[in-house]
């Protein structure tokens, strides 16, 4: 049985420099503190995050407003379809509230709603200050 999530957090930023940072190799890394990322702002080009723990392409673009990307850890089997992410960025009175929605994970797989908050929301609040 497949599994979703919906989290949301809010940033001291605004959604263009938020969704510039998800979408660049070095900003990406270092605003998780994480290791190293490959990601561009191109539609259909694969990523990879956390030295390549993370992997996936980006499915869909909205600058500023959205970001969709196919998804998947190396936990996944080998035959497990990739999961999908959902960013949504909107412009809040104290920053930006990112709205992240992952959904299609498959059974069986680690908590990723407490990754996300720890090794990217938490990250993300002191990057951002």
């Amino acid at each position: 049985m497949k599994t979703s999530f919906t989290i949301s957090d809010t940033f001291p930023t605004t959604p263009d420099v938020l969704y510039a940072a998800w979408l660049d190799s070095e900003v990406h890394a270092a605003m998780t503190e994480g290791g190293e990322a490959v990601i561009d702002a191109a539609l259909g080009t694969y990523f990879s995050a956390w030295d390549g723990y993370i992997s996936g392409k980006n499915l869909e673009l909205e600058p500023e407003r959205r970001i969709v990307q196919s998804w998947r850890t190396s936990d996944f089997q080998e035959n497990d379809a990739d999961s999908k992410v959902e960013i949504l960025l909107t412009p809040v009175p104290k920053g930006t509230k990112l709205t992240l929605i992952h959904t299609e994970i498959p059974a069986g797989q680690p908590d990723y709603e407490e990754g996300w908050e720890d090794f990217y929301f938490k990250p993300m609040h002191s990057y951002f200050k």
